[in-house]
């Protein structure tokens, strides 16, 4: 339940960023530079929301181990591809093929090597980034 519960707040909070970015992107960047260097422009910003909310899931649940936040990291993946599906049905009335297929190739494959980032990342820290205070000294007096 733990893994689950992890991977649930990972995938809330790369998912409302990217969903808080799309009112950015979509009309002020797609209308200025179209769809594919607006989505291109977004990568980075997403991309360091996800290390961050990847270094924070490893942070808090250092006990879990790497595979186990690998886990947390797949079940965030799996809840990211299905909510980015519910919203193109939903919003754009397209079945997941649909949505595939009307992805531009350039940024639906930075897209695409950004969704595996995202569920390998959290494994990829070990856990102890962050933990001592801005002298660059740990908690236990010794030198980071």
């Amino acid at each position: 339940m733990r893994i689950f519960k992890a991977g649930l707040v990972y995938f809330l909070l790369v998912f409302g960023a990217g969903f808080a970015l799309a009112f950015i992107r979509i009309p002020l960047l797609v209308p200025v530079f179209g769809v594919r260097i607006a989505e291109l422009l977004e990568t980075p910003v997403m991309l360091a929301v996800i290390v961050w909310a990847s270094r924070r899931l490893a942070h808090r649940h250092m006990d879990l181990g790497r595979a186990r936040r690998l886990l947390a990291g797949v079940v965030g993946f799996v809840l990211l591809v299905g909510a980015e599906l519910c919203v193109a049905y939903f919003l754009g009335a397209r079945s997941p093929g649909q949505y595939i297929a009307s992805r531009d190739p350039v940024s639906g494959s930075v897209y695409l090597a950004s969704l595996f980032f995202f569920a390998v990342a959290p494994a990829m820290w070990s856990g102890r980034e962050g933990t001592g205070d801005s002298s660059g000294r740990t908690p236990h007096g010794g030198a980071a």
